[in-house]
């Protein structure tokens, strides 16, 4: 039987982030994707040009219809776009006992913002404690904290630790926004530092969807019934390949996105 992951997140129109690139990652890692829509984004290499939410009475029947019907090994939730959207979401994933990999999408590649700034408050109270794990990278887990971009290798640790006591199972701190020729991933729970994934910074434009791709990845891993660091283990190796094969894609003239089958067809 199929290992099943459910995406509720918004759609990409350029087809490289949001509900695209996590369907993309599922169906590369071997689980069969289903996917909720929370907003249609038009949205391209270059720029974010329109958001429209979707309404909440049809957020709730795409979550009934999955999980009445198909049901759902692991859920990965991005972005949200408003608060009344976050609360629907939770509401409706009361009675879900399976892994939640919560993916805290604000800003997408080209700056534009995908969250409405009343709605950080609403995702850290309401979302983040039912998260197996949440995957911030630095500036979101500094805006989820209400304090400074961590600076260095302490203060990652320090700000996901943050996160967990404010009810996160664990935090996925990611480090592309930091500075060095390495890039460095902290899986962190209330205890400390669980995990440590390194890769090597890569000179490219093309790394839109980085994010939702990760998250959706460690989804896939949970889905399949691995443990949370074997899941990150498996994301990361996979997204670092996904990365280094971009160039080849060449898709649009701003951000390019990630290639997402970079183990099944070469570009």
């Amino acid at each position: 039987m199929a290992h099943i992951a459910l995406t509720i997140a918004g759609s990409d129109s350029g087809g490289g982030a949001g509900i695209q690139a996590d369907l993309k990652a599922f169906s590369a890692l071997g689980t069969f994707g289903t996917s909720v829509i929370t907003a249609i984004t038009a949205q391209n290499t270059e720029a974010v040009t329109a958001v429209h939410p979707v309404p909440l009475d049809v957020v709730r029947a795409q979550i009934d219809a999955v999980l009445s019907d198909i049901g759902a090994d692991a859920i990965k939730i991005g972005m949200l776009a408003t608060p009344e959207i976050i609360h629907e979401v939770a509401d409706a994933l009361a009675g879900f006992k399976g892994p939640i990999v919560l993916d805290t999408v604000m800003i997408a590649k080209s700056g534009d913002a995908l969250l409405a700034d009343a709605a950080v408050a609403t995702l850290r109270e309401v979302l983040l404690p039912r998260a197996t794990v949440i995957t911030p990278n630095l500036p979101e887990a500094a805006r989820l904290l209400e304090t400074e971009f961590a600076k260095d290798e302490a203060e990652v640790i320090a700000q996901g630790r943050a996160l967990c006591n404010l009810g996160a199972q664990a935090v996925l701190m990611k480090g592309g926004h930091a500075a060095g020729d390495i890039c460095h991933d902290y899986l962190i729970t209330a205890e400390g530092v669980a995990l440590e994934l390194t890769a090597p910074r890569r000179a490219t434009k093309n790394t839109h969807g980085t994010g939702c791709t990760l998250s959706s990845s460690v989804a896939a891993g949970l889905a399949k019934g691995m443990t949370l660091p074997e899941a990150v283990r498996e994301a990361h190796a996979y997204l670092q390949g996904a990365i280094a094969a971009a160039d080849d894609l060449n898709i649009g003239k701003g951000h390019g996105p990630l290639h997402h089958f970079h183990r099944v067809w070469p570009a």
